[in-house]
């Protein structure tokens, strides 16, 4: 079935979402019409309503309307967001079985999500979940998504939600128990690299160089850099290898790099961002 044949909800409306949302809108196989979004205040949904999009407090609408449902609330939110699908309205929720709900909810594991859905649906729950790790440059197209099905969703629930994602991120399918780990990199990854573009710039200003022109070039020279690393497959050690003459000014730079201890600093950095992620699954 064709992705234009579906329609697409989100329990919260807040910037993950509202990239998600964007980056199908770019597809152009969906039409504003078929998307649906749920939040507690409709102000607060107005660039939502603007792309003519359905919006509404209620998300048992949504979880109703739509095949594909993107959980996008705070982890603490999971039980509050789903039981206000029962809470106001006494009848029995009547799901069917190509139902995908596709949880972005950091630390909580597809297991965690089903213990929620049955305190809302009437055993056994027929309902899919997909637990992703988007990051935020998706709001730009160019973002990053891991994804992990339970036992339940098909290759062709895999296939729709790669669609869906097709352009605001390069997306991988991964196993759950890498998604903490590796989602520390994906996730975390983007404040890392801003905290590498200013200081990259900030050598530079310490040169003399005006500070605008600094930061403009510093991140194209990153953004450069990983696409010219993914379009030639060549491993970084390779590339950079390549722009390292002998005796010449890169490699005295790698080597003031090698002396502060870059390669250790990031590594550590990512292992402090995957403890402090298994912290809050196990809340």
């Amino acid at each position: 079935m064709e992705t234009m044949s579906y329609k697409v909800g989100f329990i919260g409306g807040g910037n993950m979402s509202t990239a998600i949302m964007r980056g199908i809108l770019r597809n152009e196989a969906q039409k504003p019409s078929d998307i649906w979004v749920s939040g507690p205040r409709i102000v607060n949904l107005k660039h939502w309503q603007d792309i003519g999009a359905n919006v509404t407090t209620s998300n048992r609408e949504v979880l109703l309307e739509c095949d594909v449902v993107f959980l996008g609330v705070k982890p603490g939110m999971l039980e509050a967001a789903l039981s206000d699908c029962v809470i106001n309205d006494p009848r029995p929720l009547v799901i069917g079985t190509s139902k995908i709900l596709v949880s972005m909810l950091v630390g909580i594991t597809i297991e965690r999500v089903h213990q929620a859905l049955q305190s809302i649906l009437p055993p056994p729950s027929c309902i899919k979940v997909i637990r992703i790790m988007p990051n935020t440059p998706m709001m730009v197209g160019v973002g990053s998504c891991l994804y992990s099905p339970d036992a339940k969703a098909t290759q062709e629930d895999c296939m729709l939600l790669k669609a869906l994602l097709s352009k605001s991120a390069v997306t991988d399918q991964i196993p759950e128990t890498m998604i903490d780990s590796l989602g520390s990199l994906t996730g975390c990854g983007p404040a890392f690299v801003y905290i590498i573009i200013e200081a990259l710039a900030d050598g530079a200003v310490k040169q003399g160089v005006p500070r605008a022109v600094a930061l403009r070039q510093a991140a194209q020279v990153v953004a450069g850099s990983g696409q010219m690393m993914l379009q030639t497959g060549k491993h970084p050690a390779q590339l950079k290898d390549e722009v390292c003459s002998p005796g010449g000014s890169t490699i005295c730079g790698v080597t003031a790099l090698e002396t502060g201890k870059i390669r250790a600093t990031l590594i550590n950095a990512i292992e402090a961002a995957t403890l402090r992620t298994m912290e809050i699954s196990k809340k």
